[in-house]
């Protein structure tokens, strides 16, 4: 496998706020593989890639993060290990439908977590080896603290930014960034209809610009708008016997 230091493999391509970063990278000239189920939708996504940002490029690659045995064949199919990587996969799923269904809370708690993680695991083996790298994982305030109307979502969140975390501890002294994003809410089609404050409410190119600056200044963990680190910080202040009482 060769080394490219100019790629970023994107793990949830067709997301907004992987469609966003996937521009802003390659308006810097980077060469960008967009990943997910659709194949189709990405191969297009990729040809109006190259035409709004002609200093870059791209290509599609096929992933399922549910198919976790095919994840080794997928990175030794890509015939480049990617500089960065950016892990956008993610799924609100339904709360409601979660709690009485365990193959919906199964498949929220998989698509946030296990897959994403598990992926993230061989890309940090192969990273380590080589001795450098960036990963960036796209996370959740959601994952701060458990809340009712959205645990099972919240829970997988909360994983996936302890294991962004560990990787983080553990890689550091060996050359490879890891950047948990958190941005709060953001204008998406997966928010698309709900009632979202306008001030603490994101839009996709915003996630975009946090993330290249985040690459660039060498974060660690970066919330979108700075006011989410203080109501998070409030929100896990407060003691159980209070938090239980509220409706947050």
């Amino acid at each position: 496998m060769t080394t490219d230091k100019n790629t970023l493999l994107v793990i949830g391509g067709s997301s907004d706020m992987a469609r966003a970063t996937a521009v802003a990278f390659a308006g810097k000239g980077w060469h960008i593989v967009l990943a997910g189920r659709d194949r189709d939708g990405l191969e297009a996504q990729a040809r109006d890639l190259a035409l709004r940002a002609p200093a870059g490029s791209a290509v599609a690659a096929t992933l399922d993060i549910l198919d976790t045995p095919s994840f080794t064949g997928f990175l030794d199919g890509l015939g480049v290990l990617p500089q960065a990587v950016l892990c956008a996969v993610g799924t609100l799923g339904d709360q409601a439908v979660s709690e009485r269904d365990a193959a919906e809370a199964q498949r929220v708690m998989r698509t946030n977590f296990e897959g994403p993680c598990l992926l993230l695991g061989l890309i940090a083996e192969r990273f380590e080896q080589r001795g450098s790298g960036t990963i960036i994982g796209i996370s959740s305030v959601a994952g701060d603290r458990g809340r009712a109307s959205n645990y099972v979502y919240g829970a997988a969140k909360a994983g996936f930014t302890a294991f962004l975390s560990g990787l983080r501890n553990r890689l550091f002294a060996r050359g490879v960034r890891v950047i948990t994003v958190k941005p709060g809410f953001v204008r998406t089609r997966m928010t698309e209809g709900m009632a979202l404050p306008g001030a603490l409410t994101a839009a996709p190119s915003e996630v975009a610009e946090t993330i290249v600056r985040a690459v660039e200044r060498g974060k660690d963990v970066v919330y979108v708008r700075w006011m989410w680190r203080w109501i998070m910080l409030i929100i896990t202040a407060l003691p159980e016997f209070l938090f239980k009482r509220t409706k947050l």
